[in-house]
């Protein structure tokens, strides 16, 4: 993404680290072991792997800007995340990426998952935080860099036609976004996490993983 693009639709805003440490302490954090090498596709400010716990974290972006908001620590590799070039293949346990996919073109989602392929390990993981057109299909083009639709049904095919296994596919698991007054907070976002009733939840969840 371009510097305008963090200007407009992607401005820093520090409820976001609230909001992922709460990911992090409820939900991710039971996913990826202490031992696990961890890459994030698409990173933007780090937010998520910041906080993650590992033996090694390496993030993806594009921006040129981005190393300068991440951790000690965390390899910062400034690429397009069709280009994973720079990864060493079999090295990494656990992939992530948020609001990505709707940013790419089919056949360029279908490069990163080729590429992932080389560079995950045997029973490696992929996990894939995205807008469920379902639930947001008036919303989902506000933002003009949007070029592709995917609901969790289409995701999930997406991925077991590149070779991956569905584990897990929340169609409704977080709201879309941050840009409401209502308050963020680490405890409120546990509870939601636990509730069965996800109210204003726009965002799929789907974990899957090499064979």
């Amino acid at each position: 993404m371009t510097d305008a693009y963090f200007e407009t639709r992607l401005t820093y805003d520090n409820r976001r680290a609230v909001l992922w440490k709460a990911l992090w302490r409820y939900y991710f954090s039971r996913k990826i072991r202490p031992e696990d090498s961890v890459l994030e596709l698409g990173c933007g400010y780090g937010d998520f792997i910041n906080n993650v716990k590992c033996a090694r974290r390496t993030a993806v972006d594009l921006w040129p800007q981005f190393p300068g908001y991440l951790e000690a620590g965390v390899q910062p590799v400034i690429s397009s995340v069709t280009d994973l070039s720079q990864i060493e293949n079999d090295s990494v346990d656990y992939a992530f990426a948020s609001n990505l996919f709707e940013h790419l073109t089919v056949a360029e989602c279908e490069t990163v998952l080729a590429q992932l392929k080389l560079k995950l390990r045997a029973g490696g993981r992929l996990t894939l935080l995205q807008p469920n057109y379902r639930y947001c299909s008036t919303e989902y083009f506000d933002d003009y860099t949007h070029v592709t639709v995917w609901s969790h049904v289409s995701i999930g095919d997406f991925l077991a036609k590149n070779g991956f296994q569905v584990q897990s596919l929340v169609p409704r698991f977080l709201p879309l976004t941050l840009k409401s007054r209502l308050p963020v907070s680490q405890f409120l976002i546990g509870l939601y996490l636990l509730s069965p009733v996800k109210l204003l939840a726009k965002q799929m969840l789907i974990e899957a993983k090499l064979p």
